[in-house]
């Protein structure tokens, strides 16, 4: 039993230093331009297939990636939406969009990879999908799109669709840049993450409140 649980423990061990590996990998060259091999080699595996063996197939990595930070992610977002209940403050749900990654990413600390991976993986064109579904299927993430729908019911389906999608590029660059610029330590607009989380808030209470043209 002893061997066992240590052979678990090792096997976890390496999951982790492949998933860590990889992500740094992604982030800084691309989903595409990094192969299995690579990360076989920079994680230190003496077996060229051992992502395949823990991991399976390359979209598969990239998910289990994703899932290593959700909890962390839903925990957040799922207590924000605890405190607000059924609040009509429109800025009050975007925060609910902002600030899970904006703390998330403060908490990891620098240099971290995570805002670089998924601004990576969210413009490769095989991957693209696969990320954002995992991602908006959360209870949370559900919520908080219901939350928006329900206050701005004169936005039409494909106009709230569009800016979902505007939103969510404006934060995942945002953050991947001030990541990156952390990294490098080359200036950054604001001087901490709560403060780009304002800038963010600010941008997208603009966006969801603009007007729009019916081009029918």
């Amino acid at each position: 039993m002893a061997g066992t649980r240590t052979r678990q423990a090792h096997g976890n061990e390496t999951r982790e230093f492949i998933l860590a590996t990889a992500e740094r990998l992604f982030a800084e060259h691309g989903v595409a331009a990094v192969s299995n091999r690579q990360i076989s080699e920079a994680a230190g595996q003496a077996n060229n297939f051992a992502v395949g063996y823990h991991f399976g197939t390359k979209a598969d990595l990239v998910l289990a990636i994703v899932r290593r930070h959700a909890p962390a992610l839903e925990q957040r977002r799922a207590a924000m939406l605890a405190a607000i209940a059924d609040s009509t403050d429109l800025r009050d749900w975007i925060a609910c969009l902002v600030r899970p990654p904006t703390e998330h990413l403060e908490s990891l600390g620098s240099p971290s990879w995570y805002a670089r991976f998924i601004a990576q993986a969210t413009t490769d064109p095989v991957l693209r999908k696969v990320v954002i579904d995992e991602t908006v299927a959360s209870p949370s993430m559900q919520a908080t799109i219901a939350g928006l729908t329900r206050l701005m019911p004169i936005l039409p389906a494909e106009v709230r669709e569009e800016r979902s999608d505007m939103s969510r590029q404006l934060i995942v660059h945002v953050c991947a840049e001030r990541e990156r610029a952390l990294h490098e330590g080359t200036p950054t607009p604001r001087a901490t993450w709560k403060a780009a989380e304002v800038g963010l808030l600010d941008a997208l209470l603009g966006l969801w409140q603009a007007p729009f043209t019916s081009t029918d």
